[in-house]
């Protein structure tokens, strides 16, 4: 029986053959790339390790998607994280990735498979594992915080710690979020929020509060880290 990812969203003839090619490019150029840059700072540590200390080491790690590109790198702390992973053909490059960058993957998004993969990624952190997403997930809009990440939280019973890089150059693209790669030997500072913690008992509003939060927290995080280098970075697509 195929996965369920691959029956609703069909691979192409030639991507059996791209499926062991591309992810192992990926995964050397970032490796490369992660071995030239450089932390200079990291503000904010602390909450990090105050969360995790009360929580049992427990915790939803919360990032922008225009930051993900150096999410994996050995001084944030995130790897073997579960990480949510769109179940399309698409998902299916990024899933081989993660995997080989070493995080675990759970396959769903906020159409395919939703809510059963929010319940298992809530039950896989409440049982004492980690997690990470995609604040404002794969698609967008540009560091709108998706009620999800709230969501998981409050079931897994864990907080929600906000992490965000901020780089002196990187390349950036004309994708819907303006996505950033550090160029080789950047400068990176890495802010970490204070934890956002959701009681089990919150709904409705209650939750709507959480979530505009996070939102806040991330594009804090996001403005402190560029313009500690600069002017703040753009974070939408700009022209056709």
């Amino acid at each position: 029986m195929k996965p369920e990812s691959l029956e609703q969203s069909p691979l192409r003839p030639y991507d059996p053959l791209l499926l062991k090619i591309i992810p192992l490019l990926v995964v050397l150029i970032v490796k490369l790339l992660m071995l030239t840059w450089r932390i200079i700072k990291v503000e904010g540590k602390q909450n990090e390790i105050n969360a995790l200390s009360q929580s049992g080491r427990r915790a939803l790690y919360a990032t922008w998607h225009q930051r993900m590109a150096a999410y994996p790198h050995r001084r944030l702390d995130v790897r073997n994280l579960i990480i949510m992973v769109s179940q399309s053909r698409d998902g299916e490059y990024a899933a081989r990735i993660a995997r080989r960058l070493g995080f675990q993957e759970m396959r769903g998004s906020s159409t395919r498979g939703g809510l059963r993969v929010l319940r298992q990624l809530a039950k896989k952190i409440r049982d004492g594992e980690s997690g990470g997403m995609l604040a404002d997930g794969p698609l967008g809009p540009p560091r709108v915080a998706k009620m999800g990440s709230v969501v998981i939280a409050r079931n897994a019973k864990a907080p929600i710690i906000p992490v965000v890089w901020g780089a002196d150059r990187c390349w950036m693209f004309n994708s819907w979020d303006r996505f950033l790669i550090p160029k080789p030997f950047a400068r990176i500072i890495i802010y970490y929020g204070k934890p956002i913690r959701i009681p089990l008992s919150d709904r409705g509003k209650n939750l709507e509060k959480h979530r505009l939060l996070l939102e806040k927290v991330l594009n804090q995080g996001a403005r402190w880290c560029d313009e500690y280098f600069g002017p703040e970075r753009p974070w939408r697509k700009t022209g056709p």
